[in-house]
């Protein structure tokens, strides 16, 4: 009998040391297949280069993509540890469609119950948004903004057909401005969720596998 392929990759890319931390401190048991949390650092650039470095490696050509991290919420009403599971990741180049939306937020809800999840469009942004910008961004439909998503959804996309998605954790909203991440209880309790949420990107990896060619 011929042997099964080796199921393709969890590519998971995050952009801060922090996130990095509360992603690494779970371990990866429960993945079909490896599993690389991968450190892309801060901003667009930064993120569609680590990303593609990664992708460009035979091993990885198949891979599942699933950007993550803290992202600021734009709507009223958001609060500081809610979850956002992006529908698509925008910016001036385009929309990237995400998959299994779904999936991924019922996995949250029963990983993390009782916290607040969101569904809509995720826009990407070259700078940390506050104040005013925060309405003109929401005005243009999204739900919330984050710095790496986009750029990371949108290399991935191009470098090979393979399911992505992005998943963040609201860190401040527009009634609930954070100045430091880690120092103020908002940050902190997105740090907590963040730690929590590997399970339910594990379960979406098992069910968007693509099969190798």
């Amino acid at each position: 009998m011929a042997a099964q392929p080796a199921p393709a990759p969890l590519l998971i890319a995050c952009a801060l040391g922090i996130e990095h931390l509360a992603l690494r401190r779970r371990g990866h048991g429960g993945a079909d297949g490896p599993v690389t949390v991968l450190r892309t650092g801060m901003g667009p650039k930064a993120a569609e280069k680590a990303v593609g470095r990664v992708l460009a490696d035979p091993a990885f050509a198949a891979a599942a993509v699933l950007a993550t991290g803290f992202c600021a919420g734009l709507a009223p009403g958001m609060h500081p540890g809610d979850l956002v599971v992006a529908e698509e990741t925008r910016d001036p180049r385009g929309a990237v469609p995400c998959v299994g939306t779904e999936l991924l937020v019922k996995e949250l809800a029963r990983t993390l119950p009782g916290r607040t999840v969101h569904t809509g469009p995720l826009i990407g942004s070259d700078h940390v948004v506050r104040g005013p910008e925060r309405a003109e961004l929401c005005a243009t439909g999204a739900l919330a903004v984050d710095m790496e998503s986009a750029s990371t959804l949108l290399r991935a996309v191009r470098a090979g057909e393979r399911p992505v998605a992005a998943v963040r954790v609201v860190v401040d909203a527009p009634e609930h401005e954070l100045v430091r991440i880690g120092t103020l209880r908002g940050g902190i309790s997105a740090f907590r969720v963040l730690r929590s949420v590997l399970p339910a990107f594990f379960e979406w990896h098992r069910n968007v596998l693509l099969p190798r060619r």
